[in-house]
């Protein structure tokens, strides 16, 4: 079963209505990043301009950084978690940005730090940081990923298990 079908089973939306849900999204959040200051609401007069965030720093406090690469590449996902669902302990080598189209996201960092992200929050992920996202909620949550990484490299390593001691 191709990954379209099974995401249409799984979330009971059609083709189409799938594809329409991710194309508003995406722009609607890419929108409301390029125009995110009064100066670019000066030069499109026929929107409103909502900024969702302006931050130097990560959820956590973590200054953000940008990869040094000469083969940039983006990547833009449209992430469900159905209630209950987590994407288990994993860290991001490049920056990570994400808004909250609907539910509640809890991250939690392994020195024990909470963070909680609802509908309509703007997310700037941690780097190099383990963490974990999870759906503690009755509704799914979903969000719109984007990965600024580059060529080749991964924008998400998950944390390796720990070995057993030998008897």
């Amino acid at each position: 079963m191709n990954e379209i079908r099974r995401r249409r089973l799984f979330y009971n939306t059609t083709k189409k209505e799938h594809f329409v849900k991710i194309k508003k999204s995406i722009i609607a959040f890419v929108a409301a990043l390029l125009l995110s200051t009064s100066v670019y609401a000066e030069e499109y007069k026929n929107v409103e301009v909502t900024k969702l965030i302006t931050s130097t720093t990560s959820a956590s406090g973590q200054p953000l950084t940008y990869l040094d690469t000469q083969n940039p590449e983006v990547t833009a996902l449209l992430v469900r978690f159905a209630p209950g669902n987590a994407t288990g302990w994993h860290k991001h080598p490049v920056p990570v940005y994400a808004y909250v189209l609907e539910g509640v996201l809890n991250v939690e960092l392994k020195d024990g730090k909470k963070y909680v992200f609802r509908k309509g929050e703007a997310i700037l992920e941690v780097m190099n940081t383990l963490h974990n996202g999870y759906n503690s909620g009755n509704v799914p949550t979903t969000l719109v990923v984007f990965y600024t990484g580059a060529v080749g490299s991964p924008n998400v390593i998950k944390e390796e298990p720990m070995a057993l001691p030998l008897r």
